[in-house]
């Protein structure tokens, strides 16, 4: 697993578009679901790579607080997708880990940005 952040939720992005496409083969509920989830999964990393190019540290810090919201998001997401029981809890388990993972990571980052 990548420890540089932008590559890492680059690696997650691409698992949740791997998720999305195999909801996109269900039908309804699961396709709305689906949408959700690839807008808020893939924003994470698109938001840290936009920070990594900020031109000031309240633009850096504005950036990654909007990628720990879309973090927080995605769990809820995947979160409902398993206690609906369209995707099995087993099979979502490592990418809600990773996801909580990525939530602690940036909401540290945050909090010291605003210290």
């Amino acid at each position: 697993m990548p420890t540089d952040l932008p590559e890492r939720t680059f690696v997650f992005a691409k698992r949740i578009v791997k998720l999305c496409q195999s909801l996109e083969q269900q039908r309804g509920v699961a396709q709305t679901l689906s949408r959700q989830l690839i807008r808020s999964g893939t924003s994470i990393g698109a938001n840290i790579e936009e920070g990594q190019a900020s031109q000031s540290r309240n633009d850096f810090r504005l950036k990654y607080n909007i990628a720990c919201k879309e973090t927080r998001e995605t769990l809820y997401w995947l979160r409902l997708l398993a206690e609906a029981e369209i995707v099995p809890r087993d099979r979502l388990q490592p990418i809600m880990s990773e996801c909580n993972e990525l939530i602690a990571i940036l909401t540290a980052i945050v909090k010291k940005l605003r210290d």
